[in-house]
């Protein structure tokens, strides 16, 4: 056995024990991964420890170092608006419907530019690139037809299991994994695009600081990170909360870090939601079609809600609203015009390579709405 793989094998003995790695030290072992320069058991040991620790903004800025650098195409828009980045990193113990996607259309149809990146679903079902796919957006096109979708229609999907997004590596090791791990931080954040403003739900309440302080680093200039309760005692989830408290960070543009937190009372909630009416389902086209019905008003309770209070601070975040209050208003309106849906029609034909096919395929689900 060589000295490479001894020294690696020594810092997933180091991780085991509790020890951290800074910022060049976890560039340097991630490198060798994406480089497939380590054996499979050591790559997937090296993951499952330093998750198991709990990363460090430090270690998690080292992985996103080395993805962006190495295995991430690099993609420049033709557009002065700011590039907002939204998404939830999967691995919570509640597993909702797939808010971050219905609220980004939302989002876009209010005017903000969102260039999106995000993966099939690891620890459940139904991820993003599933019901975007579900919904007709072409998921394995190129990067340009990515970047020709955010900069028509202000809203673009990167599929972070795609060899024309990282060709190197990162999808080999994500299409390998049906645990959650660092990578549900790091490589998320090596989005094409490289926004300057962000909106991220996490697993856990102890994970919002490590990653708005990640954030921070890489070069973020406002963001949020939040957890949500669930109220039930049974864990939360990678949203705001339409329940129960959820726990924000606030990365704001003068580099200072605030945390609160915020109730759905206090937010105006109209309905009251239980955890039931948005858990996540099995089935992407099942789930497709429940946001067709928020999105055509045919359902305008639990979901709705929920989804109108995580489209908020993507305003608030891109400047589009002065709190989240006003979010959720612009949110209900934008639902209720038919704007959003009008979004999601012309996302589909703009993010495909054969745009007919994309616009059948969500005229064959609307057919399904009663």
């Amino acid at each position: 056995m060589n000295d490479k793989f001894k020294q690696f094998g020594n810092s997933i003995t180091s991780l085991i024990s509790g020890k951290d790695l800074n910022r060049e030290q976890t560039r340097k072992l991630f490198s060798e991964i994406l480089n497939n320069k380590q054996s499979d058991i050591h790559q997937g040991a090296f993951l499952a420890a330093i998750t198991a620790k709990g990363p460090r903004p430090e270690e998690i800025a080292g992985a996103w170092d080395a993805i962006y650098e190495l295995d991430t195409e690099k993609v420049r828009l033709d557009t002065k608006l700011p590039m907002v980045d939204n998404c939830g990193t999967g691995m919570d113990r509640f597993k909702t419907f797939n808010i971050s996607t219905a609220a980004a259309i939302v989002a876009a149809a209010g005017g903000v530019c969102l260039a999106r990146h995000g993966a099939r679903a690891v620890t459940s079902r139904c991820g993003t690139v599933d019901l975007c796919e579900t919904l007709g957006v072409d998921i394995e096109c190129s990067v340009e037809t990515v970047k020709t979708s955010i900069e028509k229609t202000g809203i673009g999907l990167f599929n972070a299991m795609s060899p024309f997004v990282h060709p190197q590596a990162l999808f080999r090791i994500l299409s390998q994994m049906s645990f959650g791990s660092i990578l549900n931080i790091a490589a998320s954040l090596a989005n094409p695009v490289m926004p300057e403003y962000g909106v991220r739900g996490v697993y856990a309440k102890e994970m919002i600081s490590p990653v708005i302080e990640t954030m921070k680093e890489i070069g973020f200039k406002k963001a949020m990170v939040f957890y949500g309760s669930s109220g039930n005692g049974t864990g939360g989830m990678d949203e705001l909360s339409p329940i129960s408290e959820s726990w924000v960070a606030e990365l704001s543009e003068d580099g200072n870090i605030e945390h609160y937190a915020l109730s759905p009372k206090t937010l105006g909630i109209r309905y009251p939601v239980t955890p039931g009416e948005i858990a996540g389902g099995n089935d992407p086209e099942k789930e497709a079609i429940r946001l067709l019905k928020v999105f055509t008003s045919k359902d305008k309770k639990a979901l709705y809600e929920t989804i109108c209070l995580n489209a908020a601070p993507i305003f608030y975040v891109a400047g589009k609203t002065s709190d989240i209050i006003s979010g959720i208003d612009k949110s209900r309106h934008l639902i209720d015009s038919g704007k959003a849906m009008d979004k999601l029609k012309e996302w589909v034909v703009t993010q495909h390579r054969k745009p007919d096919t994309g616009k059948k395929q969500l005229e064959h689900l609307m057919q399904k709405l009663d």
